[in-house]
């Protein structure tokens, strides 16, 4: 199976310019425009399980970069959010510096190998200094989106 992380990150699930300061309040800020978009149908149970990862260890992998992830059934298929903050959020990363990027990852409990597929996916996406620079500096949703699909594998 040969999952694309395009497919799964819409346009509506994307937030230029995160306002939280706080890796919580992030989340909470992301899911919260999830569920307005209609993309999470039980925002709280979403953010439990999120908050439930978090504590078993931080999503924070450096180079900027958090993927807070969780599997819910609180949406319908797999599905990617991404965010931006332009002073960063502590994420607890492994090098100890402020995430800037953040893409959550949610999928139904019954998704498991989608779920992990999609994070390795990611995972290996972000590993490219120049990805990660192009979406730090990206000017929309679709410029984003552009920027994904042109350099996932």
């Amino acid at each position: 199976m040969q999952l694309k992380i395009s497919e799964y990150l819409k346009p509506e699930a994307i937030i230029m310019e995160i306002k939280a300061k706080e890796k919580l309040a992030a989340i909470d800020e992301l899911v919260a425009h999830m569920v307005n978009n209609k993309l999470v149908s039980n925002g709280e149970e979403f953010i439990k399980a999120l908050a439930k990862r978090e504590n078993l260890e931080s999503t924070g992998i450096g180079d900027g970069i958090a993927i807070p992830h969780a599997r819910t059934n609180a949406v319908k298929g797999l599905l990617l959010a991404f965010a931006r903050s332009p002073k960063g959020i502590d994420f607890s990363s492994i090098d100890g510096k402020p995430s800037y990027i953040i893409f959550l990852i949610a999928s139904p409990e019954n998704q498991k190998s989608e779920y992990i597929m999609a994070l390795a996916k990611l995972s290996r996406l972000l590993r490219k200094h120049p990805v990660r620079e192009m979406l730090r500096n990206a000017n929309d949703p679709e410029e984003i989106m552009k920027i994904i699909k042109e350099n996932e594998e």
